[in-house]
């Protein structure tokens, strides 16, 4: 595979500043938000973390180095802290302290719940006068009020009530029932998810902050963040009332299978296969003759469509792909993991990849080549550890490695010693005069005037402009006939709003590509322009379009956009301050160059798809979406909001070369260092906790068809409770029961016992007679639940609807960041749907670049538009 030789990957030896140099984070966090704290650090803010006496809760969560617990030696709390410092106050004893460090602080990030406020004796209103400048993020687990506001949760917890779980598991058996339970993705991902959107809903309130100078509060909730994350299951409920199949190491679909698309080698480990229509086919024959392993699969007719693109969780299974899956795993088991020629089917087309465990990433030269990874000093112990680093590559910019995370109260005495502070904000801000107003609040975005040339598609790219849009900025969204986004899924009911509110069962849905409620919910609130720029008068008007934006985005192969006349020097002539956006799978930087990539593909290499499942020798489940398709979207969100925010206060603008297993190789952090410390590969737990001690900590079968309950017991009080809950007094007496060491050595025997009692109840009662009595518990709900049952969401008004020209009014999901003077509104600017295809052809052309109606018939007439 070819590397690009211009570009950001050109910039590496020239470190640059953070996208949010100069600005001080003041964090109040546990493990629900020092991943965003991370973010933060990345992007260039001073970190300050604020400890009690005894340490962050965080310095006691595993693993440990060299497995002895200590408040120095967790590589938990050193993933997550590093390039932070630390201030050890008693925040009860001592907030005037803490006041004074908030005097010259421009974010405040708090998952303290209200304690913060408490101790200060200023609720969030009398904060945010006190300190008007200041940007208070707040991450709670279900939000500041609601039926559900005072449940605890975990990451379990809000894995099961969001809906990840019941798209990730195990095939059904034979008769179609499920044997195994769903499976929570491990670890952490409930805060990932909900940091990495937090984090961008900071970025925005500081855009609108130097238009304004003033402050606001970002809050989101946890359990927000997670039920907007599958990807496919509530569009598929909304539009057509049908449920979804979770199926292994693939995506959730609406007609299951048993043909998981992994194959094992002959030495026990794993490679995805994604996508088995006629142009796999087509390069899958050759291939396999090469080594006389075709069987008797053939290449297609003559008259196949081989531009036909398998749209994720649409395609039904036949056996004629199974054939075809079966064969090819045949290939997979003649080979070892380190001899199979992935590359080689890479090469010919084939969405191959291995299905790595996350340290042989960092022995990849592609990711050394693009400094994802660092070795960070530890001098107190000699010696230094490789990190995951960064997330993305830029002209400008660079992800701040920092120094290794702090030693408790290492900064105290600088900190509280230092001359006052003057937050980062404009003298003169410009002001909201005439700014638009969102159509649902009434109130300004926070991206003023901002225009995007959007050639994203898919979600990893789409998604990320999504958030822009939602935010304020204008969308125009390009497609051609001959490569138009994914608008095949999820499609509205033939019948439309009326049949699906009538509806009692699955509904059959329409064939108009657009009508597909998928492209509604990744594309609402842009406009959109079908535009050929092969053609050399479609390629000058898109030149006229770079001249009028801030932003150029797409998520192509690296180079296409290049090779078609609009490279990023064309740009960078055009508009200097131009800001241009890429996301392959891979990157345009490092050796493997146009490797193909979705969002299964890029799980399965960076880590994610082996860190899910049971124990080995179980096969690995993965996810049941592309979990990395959004991850990428927020990544791709926050590096635009951070390019924006870089280009307000310096001028410049850059190239930002991002990738989507970066996003997800940036996750796996703590695996990372257990094998770079202890020498550890990472190992699959099913839905037990391997690093803060829980039992009984797992997914429960109850009274119904494949319904489940997610139990979390961290503390004595928690076991406690759930015996009275369960009534079950003999639990408490049983010695193997005990202590918390005890329960978590016979596991199996406990897990047995809570089982044999949940089984005879609804999973509804179970979850609510536990949180009531103080027991973190959740419901692994499903589409239905989430959308049709969940009084929290409800009250957090997590969909909204919008209205598109054809498809009709809809509920899609809304930013999950809750930003309290700017906020988002998923229609946009111009308070609408996903756009028709070409359906803003007249306007951009004549509104913005000044053409007569002929001039636009004419285009038409020529194929460019």
């Amino acid at each position: 595979m070819t590397e690009l030789s211009t570009g950001p990957g050109a910039m590496m030896g020239n470190a640059g500043p953070g996208m949010l140099a100069g600005l001080r984070v003041i964090e109040i966090a546990d493990e629900r938000a020092e991943y965003a704290g991370l973010l933060l650090a990345g992007l260039g803010c001073e970190v300050v973390k604020i400890e009690p006496p005894e340490g962050n809760a965080t310095r006691r969560i595993g693993p440990f180095l060299d497995d002895q617990p200590g408040l120095e030696r967790s590589l938990f709390f050193w993933a997550y802290n590093r390039a932070k410092k630390s201030v050890v106050l008693d925040i009860q004893a001592q907030p005037a302290a803490l006041l004074r460090l908030l005097e010259g602080a421009d974010i405040l990030l708090d998952s303290s719940c209200g304690a913060l406020n408490t101790a200060l004796g200023l609720d969030r209103n009398a904060l945010n006068a006190r300190f008007p400048t200041l940007v208070t993020a707040r991450m709670t687990p279900f939000g500041d009020d609601g039926p559900w506001a005072h449940f605890k949760g975990s990451d379990l917890v809000h894995l099961a009530l969001g809906g990840v779980m019941m798209n990730c598991g195990y095939d059904p058996d034979p008769n179609w029932q499920y044997d195994t339970p769903p499976i929570a993705p491990q670890v952490w991902h409930a805060y990932h998810i909900a940091g990495e959107q937090l984090a961008a809903g900071v970025v925005a309130a500081l855009i609108a902050r130097r238009r304004n100078g003033l402050g606001q509060d970002v809050s989101i909730a946890v359990h927000e963040a997670v039920a907007k994350n599958p990807e496919l299951d509530i569009m598929h409920w909304v539009m057509r009332r049908v449920p979804l199949w979770r199926l292994t190491c693939r995506h959730a679909l609406e007609t299951p299978n048993h043909s998981p698309s992994i194959m094992h080698t002959k030495d026990g480990r794993w490679y995805i296969s994604h996508g088995m229509g006629a142009r796999d086919l087509k390069a899958l024959v050759p291939l396999l003759s090469k080594y006389d392993m075709q069987a008797d699969l053939q290449p297609p007719p003559p008259d196949a469509d081989l531009k036909a693109r398998a749209v994720p969780g649409s395609t039904v299974g036949d056996e004629a792909k199974a054939h075809m899956l079966d064969v090819v795993q045949r290939f997979a088991r003649a080979w070892t993991y380190h001899d199979m020629p992935w590359l080689e089917a890479q090469e010919a087309g084939l969405l191959w990849a291995p299905i790595r465990k996350p340290h042989e990433n960092a022995l990849d030269e592609h990711w050394l080549k693009r400094k994802t990874f660092a070795e960070v000093p530890h001098p107190e112990l000699g010696r230094s550890f490789l990190y995951p680093t960064s997330k993305w590559l830029a002209t400008q910019t660079s992800w701040q490695i920092g120094r290794r995370a702090p030693l408790l109260g290492e900064d105290t005495e600088a900190l509280l010693a230092e001359a006052p502070r003057q937050p980062s904000v404009p003298t003169r801000p410009k002001g909201d005069a005439g700014a638009v107003v969102s159509a649902l609040h009434g109130k300004p975005f926070p991206l003023q005037g901002v225009k995007i040339l959007d050639f994203a598609w898919f979600l990893a790219s789409a998604g990320g402009t999504r958030f822009l849009a939602a935010l304020g900025a204008e969308s125009y969204k390009v497609e051609w006939k001959d490569n138009p986004d994914t608008r095949l899924a999820a499609m509205a009911p033939v019948g439309g709003r009326a049949a699906r509110q009538a509806a009692t069962g699955p509904l059959p849905g329409v064939k108009d590509p657009d009508m597909g409620g998928q492209f509604l919910n990744k594309n609402a609130g842009k406009r959109g322009i079908s535009l050929n720029i092969r053609h050399p008068k479609g390629l000058a008007i898109a030149k006229d379009l770079v001249r009028l934006c801030d932003i150029v985005a797409e998520g192509f192969s690296p180079g296409v956009l290049q090779r078609l006349g609009l490279g990023y020097d064309v740009m960078r002539k055009i508009r200097p301050d131009i800001i241009y956006i890429q996301q392959a799978g891979m990157g345009a930087h490092g050796t493997y160059g146009r490797m193909r990539t979705v969002g299964p593909v890029a799980a399965a290499f960076a880590g994610q798809a082996d860190m899910s499942g049971l124990p080995e020798p179980a096969m690995p489940v993965g996810w049941g979406y592309s979990y990395l398709d959004w991850m990428g979207a927020y990544g791709y969100a926050l590096a635009l909001l951070g390019a924006l925010h870089h280009r307000d206060r310096t001028g410049q603008g850059q190239w930002i070369d991002a990738s989507q297993c970066e996003s997800g190789i940036f996750l796996t952090g703590t695996a990372i260092l257990d094998w770079a410390a202890n020498g550890r590969e990472w190992r699959r737990h099913g839905n037990r906790s391997p690093y803060k001690p829980a039992a009984p900590h797992g997914v429960y079968r109850c009274a119904g068809n494949d319904r489940w309950v997610a139990i979390a017991c961290f503390t004595e009080t928690d076991w406690q409770s759930l015996a009275r809950v369960a009534d079950h007094p003999g639990w408490l007496a049983d010695r193997r029961f005990m202590t918390l060491a005890d329960r978590l050595a016979h596991q199996e025997a406990l897990d047995e016992a809570v089982g044999a009692w949940t089984i005879t109840r609804s999973a509804e009662e179970t979850m609510m007679a536990l949180q009531e009595a103080g027991v973190p518990a959740g419901v692994c709900q499903n589409a239905e639940d989430r959308c049709d049952h969940d009084p929290q969401l409800r009250h957090l008004n997590w969909l909204t609807e919008v209205t598109g020209s054809k498809i009709g009014t809809w509920p899609v999901y809304e930013l999950p960041m809750k930003l309290s003077r700017t906020p988002a509104y998923i229609g946009g600017p111009i308070n609408r749907g996903a756009p028709c295809y070409g359906e803003d052809n007249a306007w951009l052309l004549t509104e913005l670049l000044g053409m007569s109606a002929s001039d636009v018939e004419r285009l038409a007439e020529e194929g460019v538009i």
